[in-house]
């Protein structure tokens, strides 16, 4: 990478908002075997935007209520810790997102196969020994959030790489690669570690293509949930290839990617979740 390029990277990185301190509080807490419900009410009470957004969730068809849910305290004891957490990062990467941007990037397709690689990995977790759950859904859910930089701070590059691999039908990291001189999981992990979250977590998003990847239990499962949620149609998040499992994830996760979809079982009620989470 250049220094020019470098620099122009890191200056549209901190261009980026920071991530909400009341979901990174959320998370700290449900992470404690000691958190109770009222402290998660406590945070997420002073947080206007995320008490209108997780009330509305709650109150949605989608969990068909007979009578309506009036107070974080009753919706925090409805939904439990897990779901709260999840929409919590939901809110927060939705409430990032530009509201348009010259790039032709679609981001209300890109969130939904992002919310979808992030409940496939959460499934996948279970099944790795060195992996958690709770990570591997904050992974999937971020793993492509260097598009979301390139198309605010970038657009004509990125438009020209989201062309290129549409054209070519080839993987969009190699289009941006060869197009802007670097692809999004550098700019993701940028992103992240600019967040502040764990080393694990920032490696996942860097090495989870190809050649790159590296064997972790954590970046099979990442890695598996984005070719998954591409393969189901969940979602479009601007890459129209999916890649085999290579040996190293076969192993892992226990079989090629037609495998573990079959042993997966349905996964609607997961891409429905996530289409209500979308919604708000």
């Amino acid at each position: 990478m250049s220094p020019e390029l470098s620099q122009k990277l890191a200056a549209a990185v901190d261009r980026m908002p920071a991530f909400p301190q009341s979901v990174q509080k959320i998370l700290e807490l449900t992470r404690d075997v000691n958190c109770s419900p009222k402290d998660l009410v406590q945070v997420i009470d002073k947080d206007p935007v995320v008490t209108v957004k997780v009330l509305r969730v709650v109150n949605s068809a989608y969990y068909g209520l007979p009578k309506q849910i009036t107070s974080i305290n009753h919706a925090v004891v409805y939904l439990g810790f897990n779901t709260i957490k999840n929409l919590a990062l939901s809110i927060a990467a939705i409430g990032m997102l530009p509201a348009d941007n010259t790039a032709g990037f679609d981001g209300q397709q890109y969130l939904l196969h992002s919310l979808a690689t992030a409940g496939i990995a959460k499934q996948l977790a279970l099944r790795v020994n060195d992996a958690d759950p709770m990570d591997c859904f904050i992974a999937g859910l971020l793993h492509d959030f260097g598009k979301v930089v390139f198309a605010q701070f970038m657009p004509a590059e990125f438009q020209k790489a989201l062309e290129h691999s549409q054209w070519h039908q080839t993987p969009l990291h190699l289009a941006l690669r060869e197009i802007i001189g670097v692809d999004h999981a550098v700019v993701g992990a940028m992103l992240v570690e600019k967040w502040r979250f764990a080393p694990s977590l920032i490696e996942t998003i860097q090495y989870q293509f190809g050649a790159d990847l590296k064997d972790t239990d954590m970046i099979a499962c990442v890695f598996a949930a984005n070719q998954i949620s591409k393969k189901l149609n969940f979602g479009f998040g601007g890459n129209p290839c999916i890649e085999v499992f290579p040996p190293t994830v076969v192993k892992r996760l226990g079989g090629t990617i037609d495998e573990v979809i079959a042993s997966l079982g349905d996964l609607t009620p997961m891409f429905e979740e996530a289409k209500i989470f979308l919604k708000i």
